[in-house]
């Protein structure tokens, strides 16, 4: 559902939002997105929190940062499961946009016409540094942006490209730093090889 398509009521608080929080591999997406969740946990808000079932790399069900911070999380196989979120929450998170379909947008701008602060962390380009899945349309329809940038693996800049690292062209591969390693637009672009 587009943000034009929502009908508000008197009900709907108006306060809601969405955060999107992007950038490559190992820039600290996770990290942060799990800050901001602990902060509202702190002020008593009522979370919940999602990431896709595809996402098993560290835990089944909760979310690991790299740093192996995590956070309690409901796994979810589409985006559409997101919107059951009780009548108390307050902030829904959500991890590993790239992997979502292509319906995270409109649930996200539901939930934050309803007065929900959203905030989703995903990789903004794929490996060959292109948009990623609905993170681009989230980027548009968000009020608040950040960017994160890991450290290139190559040259020591600030990074923001995902470059894999074995000879694998799907598109989606999951894996950590076996298979992916950041780089800067440079070094990305001038193909150095491991």
């Amino acid at each position: 559902m587009l943000f034009s398509e929502h009908r508000f009521s008197r009900r709907d608080t108006g306060y809601g939002s969405i955060e999107v929080i992007c950038g490559s591999m190992f820039s600290g997406k996770t990290e942060e997105l799990i800050r901001r969740l602990r902060r509202a946990q702190l002020a008593r808000l009522d979370v919940e929190i999602f990431k896709p079932t595809t996402d098993t790399r560290y835990h089944g069900s909760d979310i690991i940062s790299h740093d192996s911070n995590s956070i309690i999380s409901t796994p979810v196989s589409h985006s559409s499961a997101i919107l059951q979120v009780n009548d108390r929450t307050k902030v829904v998170g959500i991890d590993e946009a790239q992997f979502f379909d292509d319906g995270l947008p409109g649930v996200c701008n539901t939930l934050a016409n309803k007065g929900i602060r959203v905030i989703v962390a995903g990789l903004d380009m794929d490996f060959k540094g292109r948009p990623f899945g609905p993170v681009p349309e989230l980027l548009a329809i968000a009020e608040h942006i950040t960017k994160v940038h890991a450290v290139c693996m190559r040259c020591g800049a600030p990074a923001n490209y995902s470059h894999r690292t074995v000879n694998n062209g799907e598109k989606l591969l999951l894996g950590e730093k076996e298979s992916y390693e950041p780089r800067c637009r440079i070094c990305f672009y001038q193909g150095t090889r491991v």
